[in-house]
């Protein structure tokens, strides 16, 4: 699935309607650039979950589990971004096979842990707001404020692959069965 995410607000949305998706067991890896969106998908997923929150970036915790509120699986939110090995992942002692784990900055850090898993990739492209007449529209000049283009509501491109026998099943070859 390829999609044109225009706004916070729809990249919210649409990890709720993934969610859909979702089960015990199952492992979504973001990746992205800083300010793609992967905090605010993750929101997305644990609303439409019902878990208890709120979900925030768990940048300085590695790892935050939010328990369902409606006997659910829970919604695991990991940072990877400081793991540098699948071990590391693992020494986490996260239950994969009874939660639904996200994990930021996770690509690469999978090996021995399953064999199933959805990539959701987030391309940010910085500037694209500036190159649409008018997009940028009541936002505050940035003066070219590097940190406040990251702040900009551009348009992301969000490319979601399933990988693994789990997948492959739910999935299956000729539809992918995700939203368009």
């Amino acid at each position: 699935m390829h999609r044109t995410v225009p706004d916070p607000g729809a990249m919210h949305e649409l990890g709720r309607e993934l969610a859909g998706l979702l089960r015990a067991g199952d492992l979504m890896v973001l990746t992205g650039p800083l300010g793609a969106g992967k905090t605010t998908f993750t929101r997305g997923l644990g609303e439409a979950l019902q878990v208890r929150g709120p979900v925030t970036s768990p940048t300085f915790v590695l790892a935050r589990t939010h328990p369902s509120t409606v006997g659910g699986p829970p919604l695991v939110h990991v940072d990877a971004y400081r793991l540098a090995s699948a071990m590391e992942l693992d020494d986490l002692d996260i239950d994969f096979a009874r939660s639904i784990v996200v994990v930021e900055w996770g690509r690469g850090l999978l090996e021995g842990i399953t064999e199933s898993w959805l990539d959701v990739e987030i391309e940010r492209p910085l500037g694209a707001s500036e190159a649409e007449p008018g997009a940028a529209a009541g936002l505050a000049d940035t003066d070219g404020d590097d940190a406040a283009a990251y702040d900009l509501p551009e348009p992301r491109i969000v490319t979601v692959t399933g990988y693994g026998p789990r997948w492959q099943a739910a999935l299956g070859d000729a539809d992918p069965g995700l939203p368009a």
